[in-house]
C-alpha cells in the first residue's frame, strides 16, 4: 500500500514537472508582454519583469489595426468552420451508410488521401485559382479555402460517429416517412452533436491558427492577425515586444474557449456511441 502511495506521488510530481515544461515557452511569452519594452531584449534574460508595463499593448496598438486583422481572422474562421462542418458531416453521413459498396471505399481512400497531402504542396495550384477567380486579398478566398483544406478532417472525424448508430434507426425512420434528409436533421444529429461541437472546435482553431494560406492569399484588406503579428519581424525590425503582446491577446480567448469547451472535446475524441 506503501509503495502504491510513492508511486502516485512520483508520477503526480513527474506530471508537473512535464506541464511546467510543456508550459514555459508560454509563461515566458505572458511574461514578456508585460514587460518594459527595453527588458524585452535585456541581457542577460530575466523571466519576471522588474515592473507589469503597458508599453508593448500601445505599442502593438499604434503600428497596427489590431481589430480589423482579428476581425478577418475570426470571420474566415467561423464561416468556414460552418461551410466545412455542414457539408463535411452530411457526406460523411452518405459513406458511412454506404460503406461495403466499392463506391464509398473509394471515396473513404479519397477523404484519407486529401486528409494526408501536406498544404505546402498544393500552395501553387490554390494560389493559381484565386488569382484565376481575382478573389486574391479577399475574405471569400480565406473562406473558401479553409472549408476545402479542413472538410477531410471533418469527414474523417464524423465518420467513426456515424458507423455507431445502428442502421435500424434509419430504417424506422423510413417506415414512417421520412426522407434521407429528415432522417440525418431528426433523428442521427442529435445523437452526433458531441461529434459535430468536437469537429467545430478542431476546426475552428485550425482556421485560426492557419498562416501559410494567408500569407499567401492576402497582402491588405483580408490579411489575418497570424500575419499581420509576424511582420514586427523582418529583415530591417525586430520587435519582439509587441510581437509578444498581440500573440498573447490572440491566444488567450482561444485558450478560454478550449477550457470551456473541453468536455466536448473530450467526448468527440473518446467517443462515438449512441446516448
Amino acid at each position: 500500500m506503501k509503495n502504491k502511495k510513492n508511486t502516485n506521488y512520483a508520477l503526480i510530481i513527474l506530471a508537473v514537472a512535464v506541464l511546467v515544461i510543456w508550459l514555459f515557452p508560454y509563461l515566458y511569452l505572458v511574461s514578456s508582454a508585460f514587460k518594459p519594452s527595453g527588458e524585452v531584449f535585456s541581457t542577460p534574460v530575466k523571466f519576471f519583469p522588474s515592473r507589469i508595463s503597458l508599453e508593448n499593448f500601445v505599442a502593438m496598438f499604434e503600428r497596427m489595426p489590431f481589430f480589423k486583422y482579428l476581425g478577418n481572422s475570426i470571420i474566415a474562421a467561423v464561416c468556414s468552420t460552418a461551410i466545412a462542418v455542414f457539408l463535411g458531416s452530411l457526406s460523411a453521413y452518405a459513406i458511412a451508410r454506404t460503406s461495403g459498396q466499392k463506391l464509398s471505399v473509394l471515396l473513404l481512400v479519397m477523404v484519407l488521401v486529401m486528409k494526408m497531402i501536406p498544404t505546402s504542396s498544393i500552395a501553387v495550384p490554390i494560389y493559381e485559382i484565386i488569382m484565376n477567380f481575382k478573389l486574391y486579398d479577399t475574405r471569400i478566398a480565406l473562406i473558401i479555402v479553409y472549408a476545402a483544406i479542413n472538410m477531410p478532417f471533418v469527414i474523417w472525424m464524423m465518420i467513426s460517429f456515424y458507423s455507431n448508430i445502428p442502421i435500424e434507426l434509419d430504417e424506422a425512420a423510413a417506415i414512417d416517412g421520412a426522407s434521407n434528409f429528415t432522417t440525418f436533421r431528426t433523428v442521427v444529429l442529435p445523437i452526433v452533436m458531441p461529434g459535430i461541437a468536437s469537429a467545430s472546435i478542431f476546426t475552428l482553431f485550425l482556421a485560426l491558427n492557419d498562416f501559410l494560406v494567408s500569407l499567401l492569399l492576402t497582402s491588405v484588406n483580408a490579411k489575418t492577425f497570424t500575419v499581420a503579428i509576424s511582420e514586427f519581424v523582418n529583415s530591417y525590425n525586430y520587435d519582439l515586444g509587441p510581437m509578444m503582446a498581440g500573440a498573447f491577446l490572440f491566444s488567450f480567448p482561444v485558450i478560454i474557449i478550449s477550457i470551456v469547451a473541453q468536455k466536448y472535446i473530450v467526448s468527440g475524441m473518446t467517443s462515438g456511441s449512441i446516448k
